[in-house]
């Protein structure tokens, strides 16, 4: 006849200190622990599509924080985001950023009436245009240059995928570091 002895679970071999510590590493490294307010770059939720200013300054990027996609702007030398006023709308995605060369203008493509459209937002005077509105194909990855006088980008609007270069014309205040002069143009004095 076998003899049976009460005894408690817990009195067997185990090694209890090793589940703990799996246990808190396991708490330690939810999503929820992870740095986040105002002057966090990265956070739990998605961010993607980055572009860098020509100076290395500034940062933008698409995000999926507080439930929706948006584009922010983030300073690398005061780690701190750059507010955008009319930059974000709800009903609208924006996507694809691309920077001038202190991040004064931004090229992005957002959508119009269904479509998606390529839009600069000037950060100076804090308000969004959409420079191709008459294009009736697909646009996408649009580009800027350092001084933001050109915006590149992919259109289909002859049945594949072809580059088109828009000038912003010699009348729009460029984009050039303080102090900086602009050369003319090859061929003239």
């Amino acid at each position: 006849m076998n003899k049976f002895t009460s005894g408690f679970w817990l009195q067997r071999p185990i090694h209890w200190s090793l589940f703990f510590s799996l246990a808190s590493v396991l708490i330690s490294c939810s999503p929820n622990n992870l740095p986040l307010g105002s002057t966090s770059l990265n956070s739990r939720y998605t961010e993607e599509q980055p572009s860098l200013s020509g100076n290395g300054r500034f940062l933008a990027f698409v995000s999926n924080r507080n439930g929706n996609q948006q584009l922010l702007v983030y300073d690398l030398e005061t780690q701190s985001f750059i507010a955008t006023p009319g930059l974000n709308r709800r009903e609208t995605i924006a996507e694809s950023p691309s920077l001038s060369y202190t991040g004064r203008y931004i090229v992005y493509l957002t959508s119009d009436q269904g479509r998606p459209v390529v839009a600069l937002y000037d950060r100076a005077i804090q308000q969004s245009q959409i420079l191709t509105p008459i294009y009736r194909g697909w646009v996408r990855n649009p580009a800027i240059s350092p001084d933001g006088r050109y915006v590149v980008f992919e259109t289909a609007s002859r049945g594949q995928w072809d580059i088109e270069v828009l000038d912003r014309g010699p009348n729009m205040e460029l984009d050039i570091p303080n102090g900086s002069t602009v050369a003319p143009p090859p061929g003239i004095p």
